[in-house]
């Protein structure tokens, strides 16, 4: 059930100045590389933007409107990518634009205004525990020839869960493999839930089906718990953004600490675990996921207040705190590499485009979105484009190979294999 009416202050409080639309005046570097919102810039009309949203969803409480086809159309055309929320809070910090966003995609699902796609994928879920269409008992066949525990036969000490994207997109296979190998290697003890791993459900929860969620954050705590492991990692950025974010957010708390597979592999490389050694002679550049970078920042709670301009820094979500030093740590630390950065990086990133349920419902626009950060890495004369995100090395990948793109893909873990 949507708790859109209490975000209603915050709906009032936009001043519509469009900085939501925009990277902030300071980081901009050029006009070809300045907006932040990838479905105001496609599509050309403020209601698609962040403070447009606000003011449509304002109207429609206020009875001044109606939720409609169209309106639930725009909504739903946004990747939910956080670009619009560090915007605005770089110029005030009493709003909580990504909240209304999210809450905006509840109510069109309690009035039954939603897509075919997303009831497709909330359909997997419910009967596959995945959010790809795939088997439930094919979850666990990228990892059958790794020589590593499950879960569901003994204890571990550290618990790896893949995600639904690498544990069924056979070209990303290796990303998940990798990891593991890695990890192990290094002496760790770390184990998988093979087949019965199960969805995060933070996908459901994006496309306002916020009920679904639950469940399954009651099946991934249940089996946290049974594993005995003191600490999850995750190579998926979707799922970090997940557990550190809408799980706490919600009152669904796994009482363990969760790290990301590249949090976790740059601390390993300060204890002297990993040492890259071999060379890599590759010019790259970085990409940061929207959901590891500015919404991979940690949910923190105890702000009682109504006043949301008087919180003490500690409880607001600038996007600031996100994953953005490990990934760019371990790329640093290889030797050969030429490590140079795009125009937008870190919490003031552009999206991949494949967020929030558009890669499914709207392809065309999430395509665009992607090719608009291909040509932002190509323009820094990188041969590759490294990444943390199995969405983003997915669509990355299409596109690059339907429009002859002259470069390449990455994952993070795969130039420490190239190092080693």
């Amino acid at each position: 059930m949507s708790n859109i009416s209490a975000l209603k202050k915050d709906m009032e409080s936009c001043s519509r100045c469009s900085h939501c639309k925009w990277v902030p005046m300071a980081q901009i570097k050029s006009s070809r590389f300045a907006k932040i919102c990838p479905s105001v810039d496609y599509y050309h009309f403020h209601a698609y933007s962040g403070g447009g949203k606000m003011i449509a969803t304002n109207s429609i409480l206020e009875g001044r409107s109606e939720l409609t086809d169209n309106v639930a159309e725009i909504i739903y055309k946004c990747q939910l990518c956080g670009g619009c929320q560090v915007s605005c809070l770089a110029y005030r910090d009493d709003i909580d634009l990504a909240d209304v966003l999210l809450e905006s995609r509840s109510k069109c699902v309690d009035e039954a205004y939603v897509l075919p796609e997303h009831l497709d994928v909330i359909e997997s879920m419910k009967r596959e525990d995945n959010t790809l269409g795939m088997l439930k008992k094919d979850r666990g066949n990228w990892a059958e020839d790794l020589d590593v525990p499950n879960i569901n036969t003994g204890k571990v000490d550290v618990l790896f869960h893949a995600g639904c994207r690498y544990s069924y997109d056979e070209d990303l296979h290796r990303v998940a493999v990798n990891w593991v190998n890695l990890f192990k290697n290094a002496g760790i003890d770390i184990g998988i839930a093979g087949k019965d791993e199960a969805c995060c459900g933070g996908r459901a929860f994006e496309i306002g089906y916020q009920g679904e969620m639950k469940n399954f954050a009651d099946d991934m705590i249940g089996r946290v718990k049974a594993s005995g492991a003191k600490l999850i990692i995750t190579p998926c950025s979707d799922c970090y953004y997940t557990f550190k974010y809408l799980y706490p957010k919600n009152g669904l708390d796994a009482g363990i600490e969760v790290l990301h597979a590249t949090e976790y592999a740059a601390l390993l490389m300060k204890e002297g675990k990993l040492k890259p050694r071999k060379n890599v002679d590759m010019k790259v550049t970085y990409h940061d996921p929207c959901h590891l970078g500015r919404r991979g920042e940690i949910y923190r709670s105890g702000w009682t207040g109504d006043d949301k301009l008087l919180r003490p820094v500690r409880f607001k979500q600038s996007g600031m705190l996100g994953i953005f030093d490990p990934p760019r740590d371990i790329i640093n630390s290889i030797p050969g590499i030429d490590f140079v950065e795009m125009e937008r990086i870190r919490e003031y990133s552009w999206c991949c485009g494949a967020g929030g349920g558009v890669y499914e419902a709207y392809p065309e626009f999430a395509s665009w979105t992607a090719n608009e950060r291909i040509e932002e890495a190509k323009k820094t004369g990188a041969e590759a484009i490294v990444t943390a995100c199995p969405w983003c090395e997915r669509i990355f990948n299409d596109e690059i190979e339907a429009n002859a793109h002259d470069i390449k893909v990455y994952d993070v873990v795969d130039l420490l294999f190239m190092s080693f």
